[in-house]
This record gives C-alpha cells, structure tokens and sequence, in this order.
C-alpha cells in the first residue's frame, strides 16, 4: 500500500482538526491545511500553527466560502478530509463542488467524528444536526466522489474529565448522575488515537466507500461498567442518581441551547445506544483496531488513571 497520498485537511485549527493535522505529518503524508490569512497571522491559533509548521506542514491560503481558492488547493493533492464544525457541515457541498471540478481526488473524508449517522434514534435538535450528514453523505455518493466516513465515536476528552457532568471540572467521587438506566454501551476514544486511525485508513483499499468505525475492545463501555471502574480506581462508592428516559426527554425540550443539543446527543448514545446497538456489516463498514492492530490506543481504563 502507498503510504504518501498528499492529504488536505479544511478545519485543520479545529478541535479534532489538529490532532488529524498532526498525526498526517508525523506518519510521513505531504500535509496541507487550508487557512485564512487571518489565522496564519493572528494570535488567536498560533500556538497550533507554530507546532504545525515544526512539523512541516504547507499551508494554503483560502476558505470553504472562496471557489477558486478551494480548488486550486484541493489540485494539489490527492486525499481530501474535512474536519468543520457542525455549523459548518451543510457548507461542504462546497467541497463536494470543488472536488468534482478539479477532478483528481482519490479519497474524500467529510467531516463526521461522531455516531454513525446513518444508525441513529435521535431526538431534535441532534436530529437535525444529524440529518446534515446525512445530507452530506448521500451528496458524495450522488457525485461518484470515492470517499470514508469516520464513525470516531465518543471524544474522551470531552466526556471523561467530568463524566458528562454539567459544570464539573473532575470525575465524581460522591455522587453521578446518569441518563437512563446506565446499561447501553457507548465507546470512547481518545482524539490522537481518532486521528491515528483516520490517517491509516487514507491509502487503505480496505476503507474505500466504507465507514470506518472505530470501537475497540478496551473502549466500549455502559454508563454503570465506567462508574464502576471509576469507584474501583478511587476505592468508593459513588451514590448513583438516575434520569428517567422521560424526565430527560422533557428536559431536551425545556433547555436552551447548548444545553439541549448535549442532553439530546447524551440520549442518543447513552439511553438509545446509538454508538453498538447494530452491528458492523462488511457491506458498508470496517473496524479500525481490527485492519490496524498494530495502532497502540489509550483504553478508557489507562485514561482515567490521570484523574486519579
């Protein structure tokens, strides 16, 4: 397998953009990050664009919102990953066009990092948000655009610094509060091992027109299974509160935004267990620590000895 597809990332500043950014460069891919004038000279990102350019990585100058700029980067390489934020997603039928026009792109990775949109029973307004990649989804394949959805799961470090409390800056140690009855399984990744996976997944034939799940063994986790590790670790008992499906289902109602959108994507994974209540059929997915064994990842169980 060729290891050296030149790789653009749009939204390479982001969030997970970054650690995708950086995991492309250190395994040896030639890597572009389109960006603004403004964020190559302004304060507010140097820190990430100081590592990047000790990491060797082009910049190119321009924006999802410029045509012209868009397709003269996107000619410049071969594999095309988008890693926007969510109120960006729709916009990518931007980079759908600009692909199309240039003409030369072997593998294109919208932005996803999240569930499997297509297996999900999500409540509004995740629902929405949702249906926007779906959207995005069935436009490549309406395009013939080759392409790999990553269904990266759960951010660890979004949820397991606080496990999902609202406010709290630290694990529990007297009491959680948990959605539903505890039971679903979720599965959570840590963000280098995300950008790890995706970047070996670029030249693989294996993840042509697939989506790329990743959901190792040590990571798939119950609500109930990780307060319990956790109680272990810290050798407590933590008192367990427990939100009834329709007492939260009011609450996604009642709240504002943000609030909402995280209540309604915590009862999607947490309570209707959209992350493993199917199971990968090769005709449309492939598992990430399955074709790339040789990927040491962080288990939940490692991760949380940092809050120890």
């Amino acid at each position: 397998m060729a290891s050296n597809s030149k790789i653009l990332i749009i939204g390479g500043t982001g969030y997970i953009g970054k650690h995708i950014v950086e995991a492309s460069a250190k395994s040896g891919h030639p890597t572009f990050a389109l960006v603004r004038e403004s964020t190559l000279s302004g304060p507010a990102k140097s820190t990430i664009i100081d590592n990047f350019k000790s990491l060797g990585v082009n910049f190119l100058v321009g924006d999802l919102y410029d045509h012209e700029s868009l397709v003269k980067a996107i000619k410049q390489v071969d594999v095309v990953i988008s890693t926007v934020g969510q109120g960006q997603v729709p916009d990518q039928v931007k980079i759908i066009a600009a692909i199309k026009e240039a003409g030369n792109i072997k593998r294109f990775f919208p932005s996803e990092f999240g569930n499997d949109v297509d297996h999900v029973h999500a409540v509004e307004p995740v629902k929405s948000a949702f249906n926007d990649k779906v959207k995005i989804r069935r436009a490549i394949e309406a395009a013939g655009i080759p392409y790999t959805y990553v269904a990266s799961n759960i951010f660890a470090g979004y949820l397991l610094p606080n496990f999902n409390q609202l406010g709290a800056t630290a694990p529990p140690r007297d009491k959680v509060v948990i959605l539903g009855d505890g039971n679903p399984k979720a599965i959570f990744n840590k963000e280098d091992d995300i950008a790890a996976y995706t970047i070996k997944a670029v030249d693989d034939p294996r993840t042509l027109n697939k989506i790329l799940y990743i959901r190792p063994p040590a990571n798939i986790y119950s609500f109930n299974d990780l307060v319990s590790l956790w109680e272990k670790k810290i050798s407590t008992t933590i008192e367990r509160i427990y939100v009834p499906e329709e007492q939260l289902l009011k609450t996604i109602q009642e709240a504002e935004f943000p609030l909402n959108i995280i209540y309604a994507l915590a009862h999607s994974v947490f309570v209707k267990g959209d992350q493993t209540n199917f199971e990968i059929e090769e005709s449309f997915g492939v598992e990430a620590s399955e074709l790339y064994p040789e990927v040491k990842y962080t288990a939940v169980d490692e991760y949380l000895n940092a809050f120890v």
